[in-house]
């Protein structure tokens, strides 16, 4: 069974939304999860944010954290995890920042880099909310860099539903 079909099962099961936030994989991962019958059940919304503007209008990234460390990075991917949990107002949110090429890498970030968050809403007043973000090097083409992202975004998210939270791991 596809990945997006895996989570399907498991967030209709709990009766739990996800929402996207998307960067380099440009809506390939609300697609990906819209090709699913019955994905309306607990798909709310991918937002592309491409730019630095898009980042910290729709998502909240301050500017300070863009200027600072640039939009490929951990702490723009927490942002954009949580910022769209929170404005869909679901239990998950999920993002992608990266470099998809062919140009555009660096020494520090070459070609491939990506961050993937995936945020959690817990109860209200549980403090029990969380965001991970975790950092790949995929190589290939521009559109298999997108898919592998794309890919690892939506494992991520299923190995997250599976525990209270990743950052006792």
């Amino acid at each position: 069974m596809a990945i997006e079909e895996r989570i399907g099962e498991v967030l209709a099961d709990r009766g739990e939304y996800v929402a996207t936030a998307e960067s380099c994989t440009g809506g390939l991962i609300g697609s990906l999860l819209t090709d699913v019958p019955g994905s309306s059940d607990y798909f709310d919304r991918s937002v592309v944010t491409y730019t630095y503007d898009a980042k910290l209008e729709e998502l909240g990234v301050p500017r300070e954290i863009l200027d600072d460390v640039g939009a490929v990075s951990e702490p723009v991917a927490r942002q954009m995890a949580r910022g769209v949990r929170d404005g869909a107002g679901v239990t998950w949110g999920v993002a992608t920042t990266g470099i998809a090429g062919p140009t555009g890498g660096t020494d520090e970030k070459p070609v491939g880099t990506v961050y993937i968050g995936v945020a959690h809403a817990a109860d209200w007043g549980t403090g029990d909310s969380w965001c991970a973000v975790e950092r790949y090097v995929f190589d290939g083409s521009r559109t298999e860099i997108k898919r592998k992202t794309a890919e690892q975004a939506l494992e991520d998210l299923l190995d997250a539903t599976g525990r209270a939270d990743p950052r006792d791991q």
